[in-house]
């Protein structure tokens, strides 16, 4: 546990966080570049969806990452509820806008795939309803965050709400099996086998993997900047600021 506390100390977490980011950052802009030519370049059309599935190395990786987002956002947060630990809000605080534009991002990709495929960018489906609350509880959290003028207080008030919102992360992942949807079930199965040929899988795998790299080097980025802002008047920062 003596890493776990280390890490918990904020002048550590911004020493350590600054010197892993690039290790995240350039490789996952190196396989984002390998999948992007794979997938867009290389891959062949679905024989059903034309070149219409290409929407797929966005909107699938972004879908993904915002269900991992949020329940990343709940851990941080729960920890700082229950540990009083400082740092875990901030990476509460740093995840939040990022995953609510991943969430965002797959809401407005899965819009374009639909209108093609079936017909309409909308409906009330389970799957689409449920990310859609999924969006405004990211919202809510942020806004909740900034409403009170006591960090404390607003960390608490958003760290609830995030825990009792993280229901809803089942709901998405399960509504395709629970209701009878629109939306299709999950064409890549970590258990079983995939619906959807090789020569599409791989490029889609590892732009998921790129996705997941970026994201974790984005919020490593953030936390920085959100532990600098909670400790701007600690005798690190200014040293740090004056140095």
């Amino acid at each position: 546990m003596n890493w776990f506390y280390r890490m918990s100390s904020p002048p550590h977490f911004y020493r350590w966080a600054g010197a892993a980011i690039p290790w995240v950052l350039w490789p996952a802009v190196a396989l984002g570049i390998v999948a992007a030519y794979l997938g867009l370049v290389r891959a062949p059309q679905d024989y059903q969806m034309g070149d219409t599935v290409r929407i797929m190395y966005v909107h699938v990786p972004s879908a993904w990452l915002s269900l991992m987002s949020y329940s990343s956002m709940a851990v941080a947060a729960a920890i700082g509820w229950i540990w009083r630990m400082k740092l875990a809000h901030a990476v509460a605080a740093a995840i939040a806008p990022a995953g609510a534009s991943l969430t965002f991002l797959a809401l407005v990709t899965g819009a374009i795939w639909g209108k093609p495929t079936w017909g309409t960018y909308w409906v009330w489906d389970a799957r689409l309803t449920s990310e859609l609350v999924l969006l405004f509880l990211f919202m809510g959290v942020i806004l909740l965050r900034n409403a009170y003028e006591d960090r404390p207080q607003g960390d608490r008030a958003a760290a609830i709400l995030t825990i009792v919102g993280v229901v809803n992360v089942p709901i998405i992942h399960f509504s395709v099996k629970w209701w009878n949807t629109l939306h299709q079930t999950a064409s890549v199965s970590v258990t079983g086998k995939s619906g959807i040929d090789a020569s599409l899988l791989w490029p889609l795998l590892l732009m998921m993997l790129a996705f997941t790299l970026y994201l974790v080097a984005l919020v490593l980025m953030r936390t920085r900047n959100e532990v600098l802002r909670r400790e701007q008047r600690k005798r690190w920062v200014i040293e740090l600021v004056s140095s």
